[in-house]
């Protein structure tokens, strides 16, 4: 039952329920569209809690807030309220919203917002004063450190300045003095604190404790001791606090000065003031162990006994002061500071109890430190206090939350004695961490153990239920219980239960839930949203954010990300464009969920060039930002552009998941792109991917198109033989090259195994029968599929026994094929007719299925071409020049031909008659030279493909020099013997160069490879433009697309020929 998970976060339940009357910063950060039914932290109320806010309510907010997402939300809700404008704003809100992002390190935010307030007060000036006072340490490394405090400390005396000379210069007081003081401080810079000083003295600030304070810390760390101790006698004593004291003390101890440091310390001690542990620890014990000759050592040992004697107090006393500070640091959000007074505790040696432990590990989970986790882990069992079950509930939230699920669920197990937070606690960390079985488990043994479930347990559970297909059966005994029980009443609960209903496909339910709630409750509504796109009712979810909209209901990013994946489903660009634009105006464009989910859209309605700037506003993409727009631009023919985005990925540091390299291989095989398919592949096994069947089946379906069937089979062996996907691809690449016969073995293999076929499969089986002349055998498994195997035959099946008949010369039993089928034919299933009736030179059925073919696309220039030469074969030259004359009416325009080939990495594209290429004189040699060999063994040039009305001997000639032949001779130039020469085409291979090919590869040593790669195009415009560029420059194929029937050519890397 305990089976555990590690590195997974997750969040701990709370032990309490009480909604505040405001909303927390909290439950303004995004959460993903599947947790919206989770309980949130007892600070988080319901979202019904929305509405119009008071200034104070404003202000209460930005008091608790420690996000900077979370602070930017809350600016967003005071201008859109109406508190503050581009003439006016409510200063009491501005200089709390300056002193909100300066808590969240956003200096810029706070700078930009200092910049546009109109009217200043002198608040308004302390709070940026402060703002880059705090921030003027925050880098990690010493030399940035140094760097940030010298710019912060030169732009806070430069507004310190401009402080002085406005009209506020006279009401000036301590609190403006006070950031420009521990600038100078931070950055070592004593001669402007002397300058403030005599500043201060002028404007009557020069015995105000605050300020003498500042100053004297400034004095003595920078060794002014004399000037410090001068400036610590004049202050009143009421003025003098301990960490003032230790200052100084620790000031002169570092400078040598024990028997003044003495003194002092007496001084303290009479002052009626009495240091505590952490005074003793951090000033005394560390500065005294520098002492190192004899008679400093008596004194050292002297001062440190009767320190002993002062500070011998009540242990209990000592814990409780601890518990407290820690506790206030974890109070005020600083985790940080909570973890690094433990440390000083600790080293205190005084005495921890339970307090002390569950006050630490909260504040580890702050911090995300597990490894200081596990140490207090060590300490609780040392003390015997992890049988404790408030500190064991403790340490399984640390668990929970710093990525240790395993460890927390070992820790529920080793429990003696469990209440309802612990089961809460593992029921909610299974649920938000992916383990919903596990979830469900802990919740039938809490209900074996005889507790009483309360709302944040029904919440975390109805989590689980909404994400499991056997769940929703338990969420309606759930729903029942809950509203027996009152609990229904729970916002969180409540919204839950539609997340359940939704995902389930059960919107009347999840309705009647909306509609009982009272008010309206944004967390609903998105659950709601969510549940219409799963249940393919895109519409509804659309109609329910128009309806939020026109009540003027506030969106959160939830809403944006959900609403743009509904006009993703339904390709609606205009509304998509209106969220993107409403994200923009609400500031949840830099939301990462939301830009992927805008992302997403305009991929799906096909606009890359905004699905590009959306990814680049992304501030840290992720993996799931990197796989959509990578499968974006697989899906919108943009291969080449992928991989280079593949590329920027490894840079940053996002390793690519099994769906990612299942997109990047796709992308290779389209480009036929082998050498980048085996490196792709590489990083397949190294990141141990190999072994998922979406990406195994990726790989052999890109071996085979790249011209590379060995390594497929090979592939396909080593994989394993259970998934029908790896058959299907394996048949399907066999079938492609030629080996039909094998691929109906393969079938044969298969159904020994007990492998049950479907619908792919016989794809590949008739596409074997196609390849391979097997009519017959094509037509038994044709009529199996139904008879055998009860699949219906779809119009992929009969597109290729259509293709098979074609192939076989049989095109009028074709053509019946179709008339007889129950779908409507499909453009290509004409096109391959078109295609054998070119090759039979059957002109009538050529006509009639052209004029088909026109009818389903009236511009495809393939109808037109294919028409047009089978009126040239029969040297019908008028009906030719009919053909060529009704594709100039309709300004069609034949797509451009063009062949090229992979050589280190670099592309060479190659076209008719091509003579731009630097080695073209080698490369016509080359060709001649192939054409004399192969002519000895019996290669006769097939005039008939070519369709001009001239001389035998010119149409021979014009053979010669066609775009693969020119790409093959080139090949064999560059490669070394026995190596394969992998050539690809956009368009088919004509019936001379099919001959010419394997007469050459029987003349020559290395194997031949010739793949056509049906595509997208460029316009005939561009593409002359284009080719001297990509042969001799290297230059990057334009993006311009107009067909969608041939490929653009493959994008060719500056700086390569």
């Amino acid at each position: 039952m305990l089976r555990g998970c590690t590195n997974i976060s997750s969040l701990a339940k709370p032990t309490s329920h009480p909604p505040p009357p405001l909303p927390s910063p909290a439950f303004l950060s995004l959460l993903p569209l599947s947790s919206l039914s989770p309980p949130p932290p007892p600070s988080s109320p319901p979202p019904s809690s929305y509405h119009t806010y008071t200034q104070s309510q404003f202000f209460s907010l930005l008091r608790a807030t420690t996000s900077r997402t979370s602070t930017n939300r809350i600016h967003a809700l005071i201008i859109t309220s109406g508190h503050t404008s581009s003439t006016t704003a409510d200063p009491f809100l501005t200089n709390a919203l300056i002193t909100a992002y300066s808590r969240c390190h956003s200096l810029s935010s706070a700078r930009r917002l200092f910049d546009k307030t109109p009217h200043r007060d002198l608040v308004t000036w302390n709070s940026i004063l402060a703002a880059h006072a705090s921030l003027s340490s925050s880098s990690s490394s010493s030399s940035e450190k140094e760097r940030e405090a010298c710019e912060h400390f030169l732009e806070g005396f430069r507004l310190f300045r401009l402080l002085r000379v406005s009209p506020l210069s006279q009401a000036i007081n301590k609190l403006s003095l006070a950031p420009v003081l521990k600038l100078c401080l931070i950055s070592g810079r004593v001669v402007a604190a002397e300058a403030l000083h005599g500043y201060a003295v002028r404007i009557g600030l020069g015995r105000d404790g605050f300020v003498s304070g500042a100053l004297v810390n400034i004095y003595a760390k920078f060794g002014r001791v004399r000037a410090a101790r001068a400036l610590f006698d004049e202050m009143p004593g009421s003025e003098k606090d301990a960490v003032l004291w230790n200052v100084m003390v620790k000031a002169f101890m570092r400078m040598g000065l024990e028997e003044d440091a003495f003194a002092l310390f007496v001084e303290f001690h009479h002052s009626g003031l009495r240091p505590d542990d952490l005074s003793v620890s951090c000033v005394f014990t560390g500065s005294l162990g520098d002492v190192h000759d004899e008679s400093s050592n008596d004194f050292v040992e002297q001062f440190r006994a009767y320190a002993t004697k002062l500070f011998l107090h009540d242990k209990v006393s000592d814990v409780y002061s601890w518990n407290k500070k820690l506790s206030d640091y974890n109070r005020a959000g600083d985790h940080f500071s909570a973890a690094e007074c433990f440390l000083e505790m600790n080293r205190s040696k005084v005495g921890r109890d339970g307090v002390t432990l569950i006050v630490c590990l909260a504040a580890v989970s702050g911090i995300n430190d597990s490894e200081l986790g596990q140490q207090i882990h060590c300490m609780a069992v040392k003390l015997g206090l992890d049988l404790d079950v408030t500190v064991a509930n403790s340490l399984i939230n640390m668990y929970s939350k710093t990525g240790c699920l395993g460890v927390a669920l070992k820790v529920f197990a080793s429990m003696e004695e469990r209440d309802l937070v612990s089961w809460n606690s593992v029921i909610t960390s299974c649920a938000q961490s992916g383990l919903e079985e596990e979830s469900v488990t802990f919740y039938l043994g809490l209900l074996d153990d005889n507790f009483r479930p309360d709302h944040y347990t029904l919440a975390s559970v109805l989590r689980a239920c909404s994400s499991l297909t056997a769940g929703f059966s338990l969420g309606e005994e759930i729903h029942v219980y809950a509203f027996k029980t009152g609990i229904i009443a729970d916002n969180f609960v409540s919204t839950a239960l539609i997340d359940v209903y939704s995902r389930a496909g059960r919107m009347e339910e999840a309705e009647l839930l909306l509609q009982s709630k009272d008010g309206f409750d944004l967390a609903s509504w998105n659950a709601m949203m969510f549940g219409y796109i799963t249940s393919n009712d895109s519409c509804k979810a659309l109609k329910l954010f128009n309806i939020m909209h026109i009540r003027g209901e506030r969106s959160d990013e939830i809403t944006i990300a959900t609403a743009a994946k509904a006009c993703g489903c339904l390709v609606d660009l205009e509304q998509g464009r209106q969220i993107h634009g409403h994200a923009l105006k609400l500031g949840f464009d830099l939301d990462l969920c939301v830009g992927v989910s805008i992302l997403d859209m305009y991929i799906k309605c096909g606009e890359m060039g905004d699905a590009h700037n959306v990814f680049q506003t992304i501030p840290l993409p992720d993996d799931v930002a990197w796989t959509a727009i990578i499968s974006g631009c697989v899906e919108n023919g943009e291969e080449d552009l992928a991989l280079s985005i593949y590329h920027r990925m490894r840079q940053s540091d996002i390793p690519p998941d099994e769906y990612t390299f299942a997109t990047l291989i796709k992308a290779s095989s389209c480009l036929t792109a082998l050498e980048q398919g085996r490196q792709i592949h590489a990083n397949v096994i190294k990141l141990d991917c190999a072994s998922d069947t979406y990406v195994g089946t990726s790989l052999i379906d890109m071996y085979a198109k790249c011209g590379n069937i060995e390594d497929s089979y090979r592939l396909f062996r080593r994989i394993g033989l259970e998934n029908i996907a790896l058959w299907n691809a394996m048949m399907v690449g066999l079938a492609q090259h030629g080996h039909g016969c094998e691929a109906l073995k393969l079938f044969k293999d298969m159904k020994l195994l007990g492998i049950k076929p479907d619908r792919v499969t016989f794809v590949g089986v008739l596409s074997a029968c196609s390849h391979s002349g097997l009519i017959s055998e094509a037509y038994v498994y044709f009529h199996s599929m139904h008879q055998d195997h009860g699949i219906q035959p779809e119009i992929e099946h009969y597109s290729c026994l259509v293709d098979a008949l074609g192939r076989a010369g049989r095109v009028q039993e074709a053509e019946k094929l179709i008339a007889s089928m129950p779908f409507k034919a499909s453009a290509s299933m004409y096109r391959a007719l078109l295609g054998a009736c070119r090759v039979l030179g059957d002109s009538e059925t050529g006509k009639r299925v052209a004029s088909k073919l026109l009818d389903l696309e009236p511009f495809d220039s393939a109808a037109y071409v294919l028409l047009s030469n089978i009126y040239a074969a029969g040297n019908q030259w008028g009906q030719m020049v009919d053909a060529r004359k009704g594709m100039m009416r309709k300004n069609v325009k034949k797509d451009p031909g063009f062949s090229w080939i992979d050589v280190k990495n670099k592309l060479h594209l190659f076209v008719v008659d091509d003579r731009s290429h630097p080695q073209a004189d080698m490369i016509y040699e080359k060709v001649e030279d192939l054409i004399t060999r192969i002519k000895k063994e019996g290669y006769v040039p097939d005039t008939d493909y070519v369709l001009l009305d001239v001389e035998e001997e010119e149409k021979e000639r014009a053979l010669y020099y066609h775009s693969e032949k020119l790409a093959i001779a080139f090949g064999l130039i560059v490669t070394s013997p026995s190596t394969v020469v992998r050539v690809i085409k956009n368009l088919r291979v004509c019936g001379d160069c099919h001959n010419a090919i394997k007469h050459i590869s029987q003349v020559e040593t290395s194997s031949l490879y010739i793949a056509n790669v049906f595509k997208k195009t460029l316009e005939m415009e561009d593409f002359k433009a284009l080719i001297p560029k990509l042969i001799c420059l290297g230059a990057s194929p334009t993006k311009k697309k107009i067909s969608t029937k041939r490929p653009k050519p493959p994008g060719v890397r500056k700086g390569k020929l």
